[in-house]
């Protein structure tokens, strides 16, 4: 299992929202280089970026922040937010952007998902999440008619490295994450699925240690970690711990 720290950017800035409320931002770091370089230090093997204001706007907006943890950090990055055609896609690929998750355009665009996933190998995520059992998009201000089973199945046979299943409704209030849901979807679907949204202290990640989740290929830790309620350290050597013999401790860097 792999845990991946989240910088969420707003305005440039690290922040956490309460929910995806935009209104509800708490700033953590002015710096994203800072965080990123810092938590790349504390051992962790990938980073997990969103552009926040990019996923509203349909478009990057916090480009120059991202650029510069690029250009700092040597541990691959998954970015999500304002992703929504090849050209966005296939520009942070060739910046050094490891993986792109697209949310918003796999419910509206299914097409793009699939032909960025065969012209791109193990570098196109998915983004799904869900509010009150749908799938939310542009940037979660609205619902679409979709379960996250039956938008995860659309692209079973796509060669998507990886969903990451965001449960809203959990995002950013240190209630847990939603393993019922989270697990579903992963048994429904063969693509790697990453638990995201609510994870809150060390027993959610000894929890996710314990053989029903080995269906998960991660979480990621957001609000926890900046609160100091996740000890990195600890958290890493639990789950270097738990890791199967012969199983690589930190994934190669994905290059364009």
């Amino acid at each position: 299992m792999i845990l991946f720290p989240a910088i969420d950017l707003k305005e440039g800035r690290c922040v956490r929202l309460v929910q995806g409320d935009m209104a509800q931002a708490t700033i953590f770091n002015d710096d994203p280089v800072d965080q990123a370089t810092t938590f790349e230090a504390q051992g962790f093997q990938w980073l997990h970026l969103v552009d926040l204001d990019g996923a509203f706007a349909g478009r990057p907006v916090n480009a120059e922040a991202v650029r510069a943890v690029l250009a700092k950090v040597t541990v691959p990055v998954q970015l999500g937010g304002g992703i929504r055609d090849m050209r966005t896609i296939e520009g942070w690929l060739a910046a050094g952007v490891a993986r792109v998750i697209i949310g918003t355009a796999a419910v509206q665009d299914p097409d793009l998902v699939r032909e960025a996933a065969r012209l791109h190998p193990g570098r196109i995520a998915v983004g799904i999440d869900a509010k009150d059992g749908r799938v939310a998009v542009h940037g979660w201000a609205e619902t679409s008619t979709l379960t996250a089973e039956e938008l995860g199945r659309r692209f079973e046979d796509a060669g998507v490295a990886a969903i990451i299943y965001t449960d809203i409704a959990r995002d950013g209030i240190l209630k847990g994450l939603n393993i019922p849901m989270t697990l579903a979807l992963a048994q429904a679907v063969s693509i790697p699925v990453i638990a995201s949204g609510g994870l809150a202290s060390m027993a959610d990640i000894e929890r996710l240690l314990e053989p029903d989740c080995a269906a998960l290929a991660g979480a990621i830790t957001g609000r926890a970690l900046y609160d100091g309620r996740i000890d990195p350290a600890e958290a890493l050597a639990l789950i270097a711990g738990a890791r199967k013999p012969g199983e690589a401790s930190r994934p190669e860097r994905i290059r364009a």
